[in-house]
């Protein structure tokens, strides 16, 4: 389905139907599995005037394309970026200390929805990333963001360090993540108005990206690989800030 991304699975299927139900355009069952849970699903999806097919089980595992869809999938409008100007309000109206993540050029779409998965989780209000050199809401973007794209406000801008400077002229402390930072990721307060900075998969942050950060943090590995994957460096760092905020 043109500009439809399929989310599969109880959990996810609920999320959207949930949180984002006005980008749900179609609801598949599986026509042979009758439970509760379904059920739930299924009324959700009424509630919503959510058009609903009963389907072969064969058709969801072709549009589930491998994943454990669990009897039913919704087909969900993939998400258009947001811009600056909208950023703008958004931070203009939150009633609370912003939280946000910042991602500089990440291009791998699966990285990118795993990201919006853990930053939707713990709270994030925004995630901003640069226009150029880097994936946007993809349909496998949204696939493996669970939900999180539709509900989560993803911006990208034409400038992310001019960004990064307003952000900072709000108050909002930047903290970028290297591996040769002196200060480890839990010696540094999150608490308050931050800004979390992930880096590129392969590279890292940018010189100049780096250079607009108030600080950096590199996360402690104590085996012999020298990094993490950018997604999960990404929830280990956005959980240690929730811990840190829900117990200011």
């Amino acid at each position: 389905m043109k500009n439809l991304s399929p989310v599969s699975g109880i959990h996810s299927v609920r999320a959207a139907l949930k949180f984002g139900s006005e980008g749900v355009t179609e609801l598949w069952l599986e026509r042979s599995r009758h439970d509760r849970r379904l059920a739930e699903v299924t009324a959700l999806a009424r509630q919503a005037g959510v058009n609903i097919r009963q389907m072969e089980r064969a058709e969801l595992d072709t549009a589930a394309a491998g994943t454990n869809h669990q009897g039913v999938l919704a087909w969900v409008r993939v998400p258009a970026a947001r811009s600056e100007a909208e950023l703008t309000a958004l931070l203009d109206r939150l009633e609370q200390p912003p939280f946000l993540l910042l991602l500089d050029e990440i291009t791998d779409p699966h990285n990118l929805g795993a990201c919006l998965r853990t930053a939707e989780a713990v709270g994030v209000q925004a995630v901003i990333a640069p226009r150029d050199n880097a994936v946007g809401l993809t349909p496998v973007v949204c696939k493996v963001a669970s939900g999180a794209a539709e509900t989560l406000p993803y911006f990208q801008v034409t400038n992310l360090v001019r960004v990064m400077d307003d952000l900072k002229a709000r108050g909002i402390w930047l903290t970028g993540t290297a591996g040769e930072a002196e200060s480890e990721l839990y010696q540094v307060d999150f608490t308050g108005a931050i800004g979390l900075v992930m880096g590129s998969e392969g590279s890292g942050l940018r010189r100049l990206t780096r250079d607009h950060c108030d600080r950096l943090v590199r996360l402690p590995m104590c085996g012999q690989v020298e990094s993490l994957n950018v997604s999960v460096a990404a929830g280990v760092c956005l959980y240690e800030a929730l811990r840190q905020r829900r117990a200011n």
